[in-house]
């Protein structure tokens, strides 16, 4: 356990926030490394494997559930300086993850096909999309595991054990994949079944090998199964804040998949393009969501400590330095936005399709940044109601446009891709003066509209 209510808040953020975007990149190579081997297996099979992907999305806004309630109240217990409560927290979020594994393998086979079958430009599509997705509901379901112990460290100020076992299962999905995928050694290849095998089989590990760390090395909070009898009243706290953040993540999943069905007519090249670029700008994201991740427990903890002006300052400093990395990146994609999607495939068409959504999308990315740390501060306040509020609010002025937009004469994919930077834009106003109400009434604990002082740059 480490105490953030003590020493630099800006020291706090950084030591929090390298370790957890090196540890969030080393997690997105799981999907370049398989998009560089698909890649050479052709259009249908990237845009097969971005399409299924997508359902990622269903899982991360669960695992948002598991990992944002599990954060938050342990957090809170550290602040508290209540170990006990801590770690029936994380018991139970442990049984929980279990429970949404199983649902995940069971839902994930049952109802993929139909998934892929609406989205897809094509039958080829559809048949490698579910091949991977086959091979990667493993995964998908072993995250839980992982997104648990993972947050139960965060809240409890430490990040490194996460960042390393992340690092070491991206090392093992490398060298699996072009075994798997083109046979190398083998004379087997398995195509993209083989890309989600790969990383099935690293995420296993990850959780085996963070498993070992908490059994030998955490002391603050451990596995006790004396603790594994479920407790509803655990369940509800866990559910109260987690799912209002894993809401966000569903209404992104139906944002990806309004896309695809959009650019479904200009077939499977303009597919995988997206699919590249999406998964690009996930990867570019990361140091802005590692800010917010570091914010959010730093907050929390000192929020439950009672030290309000050292969670306001978390927040003032957490918006400079992401807004700073987030125009650095702005500037990077604007330049060479080609040079960042060629890497994972040759055509041409691929090509252009994903470099002008990095470059057009790109103006986003500031904005980004802020919607990040407000959500990390709710987060840390207990209260993320408003995070889905202002995601709903997002969604409905993305998708209404942009199913307006692709109906009219001459529609190209630049006027899509323009609809969602103003929508973003629009969305981080909403979200920071939903962020300047929620501190309004919360004059007890210092967050009055004085107490959150945002800036004036942010609410402009």
């Amino acid at each position: 356990m480490h105490d953030l209510t003590q020493g630099s808040i800006p020291r706090h953020i950084t030591r929090l926030a390298a370790p957890l975007a090196i540890g969030m990149l080393f997690q997105t190579l799981y999907y370049f490394v398989d998009l560089f081997f698909v890649g050479r297996l052709g259009d249908a099979a990237i845009a097969g494997v971005g399409a299924a992907g997508n359902l990622q999305f269903i899982v991360m806004a669960l695992t948002q559930v598991l990992g944002v309630g599990t954060m938050v109240l342990i957090s809170h217990a550290v602040g508290r300086k209540d170990q006990p409560d801590a770690n029936l927290v994380f018991n139970q979020s442990v049984l929980l993850a279990a429970l949404l594994a199983a649902i995940t393998l069971v839902a994930g086979f049952a109802l993929s096909g139909a998934y892929l079958r609406a989205i897809a430009a094509d039958q080829e599509t559809v048949r490698q999309g579910t091949a991977y997705l086959y091979g990667f509901l493993p995964a998908l379901a072993l995250q839980f595991a992982l997104i648990s112990m993972g947050s139960a460290l965060r809240g409890s100020g430490i990040a490194k054990p996460t960042m390393v076992v992340q690092m070491l299962t991206v090392v093992l999905n490398a060298a699996l994949a072009p075994v798997l995928i083109a046979g190398w050694g083998t004379g087997l290849p398995l195509g993209v079944a083989g890309a989600g095998l790969a990383s099935s089989i690293s995420v296993a590990v990850g959780v085996l090998l963070l498993f070992t760390y908490f059994r030998r090395v955490e002391k603050f909070v451990q596995f006790d199964l004396a603790l594994f009898r479920p407790r509803l009243d655990v369940w509800r706290r866990l559910l109260r804040i987690g799912v209002p953040a894993g809401a966000e993540f569903f209404l992104m999943f139906l944002s990806m998949a309004v896309v695809y069905w959009i650019i479904r007519d200009f077939g499977a090249a303009a597919q995988a393009g997206f699919g590249v670029g999406a998964r690009v700008l996930q990867a570019i994201l990361l140091p802005g969501m590692a800010i917010a991740f570091a914010a959010a427990p730093i907050a929390g903890q000192n929020l439950a400590a009672g030290l309000p002006d050292r969670a306001r300052q978390t927040f003032v400093e957490s918006i400079k330095l992401g807004s700073a990395v987030m125009l650095v990146l702005t500037i990077v994609c604007r330049w060479r936005p080609d040079w960042l999607v060629h890497w994972f495939s040759s055509d041409a068409v691929v090509v252009a399709t994903g470099a002008e959504y990095l470059s057009i999308i790109s103006f986003n990315f500031v904005a980004a940044g802020i919607v990040f740390t407000c959500s990390g501060m709710f987060q840390a306040m207990g209260n993320t109601v408003p995070t889905v509020i202002s995601s709903a609010v997002r969604l409905v002025l993305f998708v209404v446009p942009s199913l307006w937009v692709s109906q009219q004469p001459g529609f190209a994919l630049w006027k899509l891709w323009y609809v969602g930077v103003a929508a973003s834009a629009m969305h981080a106003v909403f979200t920071v003066w939903l962020l300047r109400r929620e501190a309004g009434k919360r004059v007890d604990l210092g967050l009055g509209p004085v107490g959150i002082a945002v800036p004036a740059e942010v609410g402009a």
